[in-house]
């Protein structure tokens, strides 16, 4: 995959991808997000955190994904990425069949594209600061743009832990979990997503439109 570094291109090989999930680092957050889920039919983790593998065809550089039904949605998570050695962070939607979730969240991760940002910055230039991060999501709906998902990295288990944690290694990517949800989780037909660094004054943005296909039974 080619992703930027400012102007410059960087060609990142990904060979493995990981889907970190329950990887808030407030015990009250991640209970709230087991319901959230729960009141959708999903089983409560084995453990926290736990770390899914999807195929690596699953990362998508889109504005416009293809999904089955009505009942998927995505949600903002940091992206790690790690080439030649250097670790790179960006930012990616972990869209997910809902439905799906209810029976198997392995199976509901590997159902839906992952769309990821095109820029990424060096994980080493914002280790020092990575809780001042800010995640934030928009949704559309009915025609007009709602917050969806806001928050700093600091509600989300330190990076370099879920690295450790993990067999997050090189060319591999990652997805390292994400924020609970404004109101309840729901699907929408477009997504804004953003990773605001306040200390650097600088944004990624990931920007995309969902088009539902029909089930036919």
């Amino acid at each position: 995959m080619q992703f930027f570094h400012g102007d410059t291109p960087l060609d990142c090989p990904v060979e493995q991808v990981i889907v970190a999930g329950w990887t808030g680092r407030d015990k009250d957050a991640v209970d709230h997000h087991i319901q959230e889920l729960a009141e959708l039919g999903i089983a409560p983790p084995s453990q926290t955190p736990l770390f899914y593998r999807v195929s690596e065809n699953c990362l998508v550089q889109t504005s416009h994904i293809q999904v089955l039904g009505k009942a998927t949605s995505g949600e903002a998570e940091p992206l790690l990425l790690q080439s030649d050695g250097e670790v790179w962070l960006g930012l990616a939607s972990d869209h997910t069949d809902r439905e799906l979730e209810a029976i198997s969240v392995a199976a509901s991760k590997q159902a839906c594209p992952k769309p990821v940002s095109n820029q990424l910055w060096r994980f080493k230039d914002v280790a020092d600061h990575l809780d001042d991060l800010i995640l934030r999501c928009q949704i559309e709906e009915g025609g007009e743009w709602g917050l969806y998902q806001e928050g700093p990295l600091a509600r989300i288990l330190p990076l370099s832990s879920l690295i450790e944690k993990s067999e997050f290694s090189n060319n591999s990517a990652m997805l390292c979990g994400t924020l609970s949800a404004i109101g309840s989780i729901r699907p929408a037909r477009s997504y804004r997503m953003e990773l605001f660094d306040p200390r650097l004054r600088r944004t990624i943005r990931l920007e995309y439109k969902v088009e539902e296909l029909p089930i036919i039974v």
